[in-house]
């Protein structure tokens, strides 16, 4: 079922504008069953919707330091445990902390504390309920005094340990197949409605265009809102609108920044969304979601599970940091140890357990990246993360140099994907004629959705830009001395701008005093990597392969105008926003010394490390 796009030949001119509580799960004291009867499917969309069943504890009984239940299958989809629905056995349930498989009548037994989210792992082959904003219902939130004081709410109390909590689920031919896609979303990262509505009319409507999701769904990988949380309903209105199931992970933009520890710094997000970390099966993948960002971030023992070691500013206002606690490590080892060894495992998390672009800086990278390693040794796996709003490709032995001066280590032991962004370079940029901003990133990406493609425990990643078919892979332009001066001139105009701003008048023109080895076509080619080729055929001739700016085998960042995408730049220094002078993903051609003054046209063939071929063409006028 992989997808092979041939290459569409398109034209471009390169260079030229273009352009509350969730669920019954969640918490409240006053959640309870759901009425005899009750049916909580919407008949209208075939869609499995439903709630956790939480059964209160009773008047004057004794207060339990163990939390039973069962996870069984919700024949008349009611959300209620009723006599003659089956038990489902061997399904791991977990308190965050301990990890139990229920047994052959679908009953668990776990130890109870407070301030404990207990959940199931979905397994392949069933679907757990969704609520109207698809949005999956499998967690329930023990707290009995509700969270502190804090600014957007956080966990209402939900009074004593109940006397048991049920998770139903229906059988799903869906979830069971091996050929899955699965939408992994970067950053949606909305800070005003404004900007909620830039995502329903870019991503959020490819989503709801597309139906090759919606048995794996889409898992949101953090930065779901930017630090005002109120914004959580109005992005579960916007998941309405996609298919399948809507999962989430937290991000530093999700944070309760009043809650005085990491005991309580996500609350909120708990409270509307998901547990902070949990994992579930589709097909033959284990996907797990992490929580990587640590906050309030002090080396101190007042944080749970003694987390905090890596801080930026020990001794400053709290801060965040990449890191994990011991108590999520322990889980995480234990999560894995049902999990068969033949399975793909998707290791989904914000703060990557490492990055490209910022590669020496510790809010960018995990501390236990080398913990988490050692867990998945000897399996297939795939890391995917949000957090630096760039698209990075990253496979199997890739290596730079600030891994190794920050971690130690030298080569992935597998491959990372940076996910991109829906808001892209943070919804920057001029607007398009659709309505949204075009947010080219610092890399010269675009705003967009990475899919991986999965067949067994194999995969295939895709990104697909906002707006865009899934042939639309890359970005060509002219880097020339004329472009450079223009960009540092630009650049420093920026600092201090006065008068009129200096413009690069003609993008595509090239002097032919300029070619002796100082002028390059490029390609951005975003999911380009390791095992990738481009190659440029110029007026018709023989095609002749570009050379990648960053190999990825050790070397050091390179940066500045020289290794820039001129097309993101020229946008960029124009309409706002990041500056494009660094790319994991970008080639350039060196334009050879006897071209003839005139017009000419290069073809452009982009080869994934799948071999799947993208095409795209550039004119461009040499003068002199």
């Amino acid at each position: 079922m992989f997808r092979s796009a041939a290459g569409e030949r398109r034209r471009v001119r390169a260079l030229v504008a273009t352009c509350s509580a969730v669920a019954v799960a969640a918490t409240s004291a006053a959640v309870l069953a759901p009425a005899a009867g009750a049916q909580q499917k919407q008949a209208d969309d075939g869609v499995y919707r439903g709630q956790v069943e939480v059964v209160p504890a009773s008047e004057g009984s004794a207060e339990q330091d163990v939390l039973t239940g069962r996870v069984f299958v919700d024949g008349n989809e009611d959300s209620r445990a009723g006599d003659g629905e089956r038990g489902l056995a061997g399904v791991a349930v977990s308190n965050g902390r301990d990890v139990v498989t229920t047994d052959d009548q679908g009953r668990y037994r776990l130890p109870a504390f407070d301030n404990m989210t207990v959940f199931i792992t979905q397994p392949s082959g069933y679907q757990v309920p969704v609520d109207e904003y698809n949005v999956p219902q499998f967690h329930y939130n023990h707290l009995p005094e509700g969270s502190p004081d804090l600014k957007y709410g956080g966990i209402e109390p939900t009074g004593p340990l109940p006397s048991a909590v049920n998770f139903p689920v229906v059988k799903s031919a869906g979830t069971a197949a091996d050929e899955q896609s699965c939408i992994m979303a970067g950053d949606l990262q909305t800070y005003n409605r404004t900007q909620v509505d830039y995502a329903r009319k870019g991503a959020i409507n490819d989503m709801a265009q597309r139906d090759d999701y919606a048995s794996c769904g889409s898992l949101f990988v953090g930065d779901v809102v930017g630090d005002d949380l109120s914004l959580y309903p109005d992005v579960k209105e916007l998941t309405k609108q996609t298919n399948g199931p809507a999962r989430f992970l937290p991000g530093n933009h999700d944070l309760d920044f009043d809650a005085a520890t990491a005991a309580h710094s996500f609350d909120t997000f708990r409270e509307q969304l998901a547990p902070t970390y949990y994992s579930y099966d589709v097909g033959n993948v284990h996907f797990v979601a992490l929580n990587t960002v640590e906050y309030p971030c002090r080396p101190d023992e007042d944080n749970l599970d003694g987390i905090g070691t890596q801080c930026d500013d020990p001794e400053g206002d709290p801060s965040y940091n990449g890191s994990m606690s011991d108590r999520q490590l322990a889980w995480l080892e234990r999560d894995l140890e049902r999990v068969p060894k033949d399975k793909l495992v998707v290791v989904a998390s914000h703060i990557g357990l490492v990055n490209y672009n910022d590669q020496s800086s510790a809010v960018h990278q995990t501390d236990q990246a080398a913990d988490v390693y050692e867990l998945l040794k000897g399996r297939k796996a795939v890391a995917v993360s949000g957090h630096s709003h760039t698209i990075e490709n990253m496979k199997k032995g890739d290596s730079a140099q600030g891994w190794k001066d920050t971690h130690g280590f030298d080569k992935l032991p597998f491959p990372h994907i940076t996910a991109g962004a829906i808001s892209g370079d943070w919804y920057s940029g001029e607007v398009t004629e659709d309505g949204y901003p075009t947010a080219i990133g610092k890399d010269g990406g675009r705003p967009g959705l990475l899919t991986l493609d999965v067949d067994g425990s194999k995969f295939q990643e895709r990104y697909t830009v906002t707006g865009a078919g899934d042939t639309v892979q890359t970005q060509l332009g002219i880097n020339n001395p004329t472009y450079r001066e223009w960009s540092e001139e630009r650049a420093e105009w920026n600092e201090n701008p006065e008068g009129e701003a200096p413009k690069l008048d003609e993008p595509l023109v090239v002097d032919s005093d300029d070619l002796a080895g100082r002028t390059w076509l490029t390609t951005d080619f975003w999911m380009g990597a390791s095992g990738s080729s481009v190659k440029v055929a110029l007026d018709g001739g023989p095609a002749k392969k570009a050379t990648r700016t960053q190999e990825m085998k050790g070397e050091a960042k390179r940066n500045g105008p020289e290794w820039s995408d001129p097309y993101a730049v020229s946008q960029q220094l124009v309409h706002g926003g990041s500056i494009a002078d660094s790319s994991m993903h970008l080639w350039r051609y060196e334009l050879p010394t006897g071209l003839e003054p005139g017009e000419h046209t290069a073809e452009v063939t982009a080869t994934d490390s799948y071999g799947r071929e993208f095409t795209d063409s550039l004119t461009f006028e040499v003068t002199g």
